[in-house]
């Protein structure tokens, strides 16, 4: 559940024109000023200053998707005062298939005055090994709080309202085009309904999902492919008692794979998740984790699937007017498969350039903002990602070593909890910490990933001795796990277990 802060250490730029710092709104030059009081003054009176289009037909942003991306983007585009339409195929609220963890990097980058509809805090977490080994480990401060998507995704889309964006929901998108006759000019983005309407916009921002519209017309490549299965199972109070406050982490059966108990008053959410092409294990895995917990026989109200897909890193964030952001540019946490914090951040990042990106009067100054946009993702999220892609590898071989490093080493639980309240970043760890910093590097020729070459780990391909890649059943990893974990064997799910225990 690793997530960070977007940072910016300095512009991506084309050779012509010098780009501003990425990863805030720059405040506007003296000309831009103008010409966005010229642009108010034009909306007043009905006409487009620009080219004396019909100012009501153009929106400044338009976003596609009102997930926690997507609200983001809106609700940031918004607060700058542009005109701006959130759109969404769904009612809401609407089901999805999350955990609902918020950690300190979500609640940190939500709107000011967002108050989170917290089901449970969390103050105690056991880890397992396919049931086996269970340790917890317990801290006096909330490490993370639960929520249920369908109320959070819509208090955020209610934060964007507020902020003035306008909502259509139960539309779907079809396609995006920037040229030709449905486009009025070379500043407008024409974003195509599937009852043919055509809503036109000087940008555009993508957040539909990773199998979205927005992401095609971008050009989005994806790597890392994973499917998560999961089950909300309402459980007497007596059960729901035992679980209060404490959540359960089972590094599972298949290489990578993890499973979840997240508590959330009267009902648990549990999950499981594995790389994608193991349906039939990953499915066996679920009802093997949920039988061991002793739920089998209490029926889940929602039995759901979903496929998680991580960028690559030369993957594209924009095309002309055009920005990705959260699932629909590839952007998660590649070891936890973390997204909420992503989603937010990403969101709120996409609506600020998406801005820049509207108020710009030619093809090369709107490719200089979305170019900018690209370097705050790369600069801060992208970071992230390729420290976690290393962890994946090292999980992927090694769940047994990280599994006793976190539940028996005292500055790793320590980090976990630094890292799940947002007071650290695991690449922030890794680039400041000595003694992080070496235990990677460390793990990195062992395994031979920082080469991008190693024993497992998608993304990281493996290499035979004769220094060709090779790749697993599924074309992307190899198999093989260790376990090396000796202590407490107690059943994970037992709310009694002991094992290692401290408080941070």
């Amino acid at each position: 559940m690793s997530s960070e802060h977007a940072e910016n250490t300095g512009p991506e730029h084309t050779d012509s024109v010098a780009a501003e710092p990425a990863g805030t709104t720059p405040d506007p030059t003296p000309d831009a000023g103008e010409e966005q009081e010229d642009a108010r003054d034009a909306v007043a009176e009905g006409t487009d200053a620009a080219d004396g289009t019909s100012a009501d037909r153009i929106w400044d942003v338009v976003v596609v998707g009102a997930g926690p991306a997507g609200a983001s983007a809106a609700y940031a585009a918004a607060v700058a005062g542009r005109r701006v339409l959130l759109l969404e195929k769904a009612e809401l609220p609407r089901y999805k298939t999350c955990g609902g963890g918020i950690i300190g990097p979500s609640r940190d980058a939500l709107p000011p005055g967002f108050e989170l509809p917290l089901l449970d805090r969390v103050h105690a977490v056991t880890f397992s090994m396919d049931g086996r080994f269970a340790r917890t480990r317990r801290s006096r401060r909330m490490l993370f709080g639960l929520v249920n998507r369908p109320e959070f995704d819509a208090q955020l889309v209610e934060h964007a309202q507020k902020a003035g964006a306008e909502l259509r929901t139960g539309v779907a998108v079809t396609r995006v085009e920037q040229h030709g006759p449905g486009v009025p000019d070379r500043r407008t983005v024409a974003v195509v309904l599937a009852d043919g309407e055509r809503v036109l916009a000087r940008a555009v921002v993508g957040a539909d999902g990773s199998a979205g519209r927005i992401g095609a017309h971008v050009g989005v490549k994806l790597g890392q492919v994973d499917l998560g299965l999961e089950s909300e199972i309402p459980v007497p109070p007596s059960v729901a008692e035992d679980w209060k406050g404490r959540v359960l982490i089972d590094w599972g059966p298949m290489p990578g794979s993890y499973g979840w108990v997240f508590p959330k008053g009267d009902t648990l959410t549990v999950g499981v998740i594995s790389a994608r092409g193991e349906g039939a294990a990953t499915k066996r895995y679920l009802e093997d984790f949920v039988a061991r917990l002793g739920l089998a026989g209490f029926e889940p109200t929602i039995s759901s699937g979903h496929l998680t897909r991580c960028r690559t890193d030369d993957s594209p964030l924009s095309r002309g007017r055009v920005l990705v952001c959260g699932d629909a540019a590839g952007l998660l946490e590649p070891w936890t498969r973390e997204g909420i914090s992503y989603a937010l951040r990403s969101g709120r990042l996409a609506g600020e350039w998406a801005v820049r990106v509207a108020e710009a009067h030619d093809a090369v100054d709107a490719r200089r903002q979305a170019l900018n946009y690209a370097f705050a993702i790369k600069a801060g999220l992208g970071v992230e990602m390729a420290v976690g892609r290393r962890m994946l590898a090292v999980f992927e071989r090694r769940p047994g070593l990280l599994h006793a490093v976190i539940t028996g080493v005292r500055p790793a639980w320590k980090a976990f909890t630094d890292i799940t309240r947002g007071s650290a970043t695991l690449g922030g760890m890794v680039r400041s910490n000595g003694l992080a910093r070496r235990a990677l590097e460390l793990l990195d020729r062992r395994m031979d990933t920082s080469a991008g070459h190693g024993p497992a780990g998608r993304g990281v391909p493996p290499r035979a001795q004769d220094g060709t890649e090779r790749s697993g059943d599924d074309g992307s990893r190899a198999k093989g796990q260790d376990g090396g974990v000796t202590g407490s064997t107690g059943s994970a799910g037992t709310p009694g277990d002991t094992g290692t225990t401290g408080n941070a």
